[in-house]
């Protein structure tokens, strides 16, 4: 594959796994201080590797990529719970992410800490939820996501 290609890939996988993720980060005014947090860093940019690599090797064994798009989202979101509680005061304390105020430093280190809960428990929903990969499927993926 050539490195053209692998961008023009990788950008696919990109937008379809933004789509995806908007859908389980729609607006909720009960409790939108907490949802304005998740989404600042969940949509604060980057080239999406984990979920895109999810979504090929699905391919890659004949798997269905509608299947595979819940999973791809849910590490997606680990990602992103990792990242905000690496930034906090009492891990690294970075003031900045991808060129942008780290998520404790707009909404406040109580606010960033649970943001990062919430994404981390929402990955374990999506990867529960997901219709399309049967319940057999979704308890194992959780399983490989809790260990």
């Amino acid at each position: 594959m050539t490195g053209e290609a692998l961008e023009l890939l990788m950008h696919r996988d990109a937008t379809v796994v933004e789509r995806a993720l908007h859908g389980y980060y729609e607006e909720d005014d009960d409790i939108r201080a907490l949802l304005d947090a998740e989404r600042y860093s969940l949509f604060a940019g980057g080239k999406r590797i984990r979920p895109m690599l999810t979504l090929e090797f699905c391919k890659m064994f004949g798997g269905d990529e509608a299947a595979a798009l819940p999973f791809a989202c849910a590490v997606e979101m680990i990602h992103t719970y990792s990242l905000i509680h690496d930034d906090l005061p009492c891990m690294d304390d970075d003031d900045m992410r991808r060129g942008k105020p780290t998520n404790h430093k707009v909404f406040g280190e109580a606010i960033a800490l649970l943001a990062g809960d919430a994404l981390l428990t929402g990955a374990f929903e999506a990867a529960a939820t997901n219709r399309a990969a049967g319940a057999e499927c979704s308890a194992r993926a959780v399983a490989y996501l809790a260990g």
